[in-house]
């Protein structure tokens, strides 16, 4: 007697996702409201706590006779950064003035006098200036060093190069620069070390795309700045994928011979 031969099961055609259940379409339409909010919000309140600050620094030292606060009813958010951006554009105008450069010159001779606040003021000062002038080069050159061991490469911004002093020491045959490799996801701080330029590849992308490699640990990629946008998207298809599903051919029924 032949054994009969019960036949397979048809294979799901290519491209075709189960159907979502409503408890799986109530969680990825939180996770879009999340991916919508969050960054949103963040924002938000990051510009609101910044604006707060600069309004209670700046507000005390105007007259409250010269504020709109004082003869109307509510306060007038982000009045102190405008005058404090007026005051800071008008403090450059005047400094490239030679009226206004006498006026700093003579006041940096009374810092330069004053025994601790000469060296604090001299420091800041340099680190303005190599930080914000137009013609500087440091930390605007994003780079790849091995670190912490051989094998692993880890993002760096460039700094200046070694000085003579540093130079002498390091005792070395070759050109030092100076690199900060900041931690994730605080790209704030990290360790600052010199290494000899031919250690430091250096990658063409900006010194914001770099920085959001580190904060987000890689997940947002300098190639992909609507990651967010994409990510968002793919949520929605996701959570619309029961209303797009393709309806498969009906396969023909078997003939036993």
């Amino acid at each position: 007697m032949r054994e009969k031969v019960l036949p397979l099961p048809e294979p799901d055609p290519a491209g075709v996702r189960p159907r979502l259940s409503k408890r799986g379409r109530l969680r990825t339409y939180f996770l879009t409201g999340i991916i919508v909010a969050g960054p949103l919000a963040i924002t938000t309140y990051l510009t609101w706590w910044f604006i707060s600050l600069i309004d209670s620094w700046v507000k005390p030292l105007v007259p409250a006779s010269y504020l709109p606060d004082h003869y109307l009813p509510f306060s007038i958010p982000g009045l102190g950064l405008l005058i404090a951006f007026l005051a800071v554009t008008l403090l450059g105008f005047l400094t490239a003035n030679l009226v206004g450069r006498s006026v700093v010159e003579f006041g940096e001779v009374l810092l330069a006098r004053t025994p601790v606040i000469s060296g604090l003021y001299k420091g800041l000062r340099q680190i303005f200036e190599t930080l914000f002038s137009a013609n500087g080069t440091s930390f605007r050159t994003v780079g790849l060093v091995e670190f912490p061991v051989k094998g692993t490469w880890s993002v760096v911004f460039v700094s200046a190069p070694a000085g003579p002093d540093v130079q002498a020491a390091l005792g070395e045959a070759g050109d030092h620069v100076g690199v900060f490799l900041p931690c994730a996801p605080n790209p704030t701080t990290g360790f600052f070390f010199y290494l000899p330029r031919a250690d430091i590849r250096e990658v063409p992308i900006s010194v914001d795309d770099a920085a959001k490699l580190v904060m987000s640990a890689g997940v947002i990629q300098p190639e992909d700045p609507q990651a967010g946008l994409q990510a968002m998207a793919a949520t929605l298809r996701a959570a619309q994928g029961d209303k797009a599903l393709a309806v498969p051919a009906a396969q023909p029924e078997r003939q036993d011979a």
